[in-house]
Formats: C-alpha cells, structure tokens, sequence
C-alpha cells in the first residue's frame, strides 16, 4: 500500500470515527471541558477546520499546478516536514502551544463544527486521489504561519492526516474524561 494510500484510509477512518462517536451526542457534551485550560471536543474540530480551511486550497492549487504527467508516488521528506510529522504524530504525547488565531478555545461552538470538518474531509479525501498524478516532493505548500518556508506536497498530505488524527483522538479522550458511554446520556462525573 503507498502512503497516499495509507493516508486516504486513515483519512475515511477518521470521518467515520466523527460520525460514530460524535454526531449522535447533544451540545453539553461537545462543549464539556475537562479542565478551563482543556478543548472540548468541538474545539478540537474547530481547530482542525482552521487548518483545513489554509491547507485544503494550498494543496489544491499545488496539486494541480504539479499534475504534467511527470507524478513522484514515494515521498521523501525535508527536515522542515520531518519536524512537523514528529510534532503531530498522535504518539508524541508532547503538547504543543498553538498560534493564536488557531487557537479555538472559547469559541461559541455548534453542531456546524461538526459539518464543516466532514465537508474539509471530503475534500480532503479528493486532494489525495488527484495527488496521485502529481509530483509529492515539489516544494509548493507554504506554511500557515510562516508562509517563507515551503513544504512538500506530500509532506504536506502527511502532516494534515497526522495532526487530525492527533486532535481526534484528543476529542475522544475528552468524551471519555466526561463519562460518556455509547447509548447513555452524557454523565459527567465529578471531579473531572
């Protein structure tokens, strides 16, 4: 399986983990926050459609200013994507401080949150079938918050999938901190 592969996968897990785990449950339980500090889960999401609403264009307008016929499939990595994956790997347990206007905490959030990161999935989902046919490594995707520095297309696919598997799981710890269970209703129990 190739990593567009791989990543096209995770990213269909990760839509039906957010339909599964999450639409069914009411507000309180999408806004509960384990601690003031703490994202709810729907400030998780909003921060990923923050992201989604730079990146999803930046990677469209690469991949097809890329796509002549002469597609790279095997991505290699420069040393900018290369700290950017360990930063988001959902296994660096390591928080990270995010820059301000990515920062969703506080927001007044609702089940639109939810729709809007499945519609950057989909679209998402589209990027990497049509980046098939472009060159991965073509240094084309400026970085949100330094637009100086450039990543790699592929890099770039690899990041998003990674950093949103990071906040998902993130939302999911957070539903399990509130004492959710499948089929009850939101249960919060003290001292969390």
């Amino acid at each position: 399986m190739t990593t567009l592969e791989q990543l096209s996968q995770t990213n269909s897990q990760l839509q039906q983990t957010i339909v599964h785990e999450f639409s069914a449950l009411d507000l309180a339980a999408l806004n509960y926050k384990p601690t003031s500090e703490s994202w709810s889960i729907l400030e998780c999401l909003e921060h990923l459609n923050r992201y989604s609403q730079y990146y999803n264009p930046a990677l469209a307008r690469a991949i097809a200013d890329n796509s002549d016929g002469s597609n790279v499939a095997t991505i290699t990595y420069s040393w900018l994507g290369k700290k950017s994956l360990d930063m988001v790997r959902p296994q660096n347990g390591k928080k990270h401080k995010t820059v301000k206007h990515m920062n969703p905490a506080n927001s007044a959030l609702g089940l639109a949150t939810i729709e809007a990161f499945l519609k950057h999935q989909q679209e998402l989902q589209r990027l990497l079938q049509a980046a098939k046919n472009s060159n991965l490594n073509k240094k084309a995707i400026p970085v949100e918050f330094f637009k100086l520095l450039k990543m790699r297309i592929g890099e770039t696919l690899e990041f998003i999938v990674m950093h949103q598997e990071r906040h998902v799981q993130q939302a999911l710890k957070v539903k399990q901190q509130a004492g959710y269970s499948e089929g009850s209703s939101l249960s919060l129990i003290a001292g969390c």
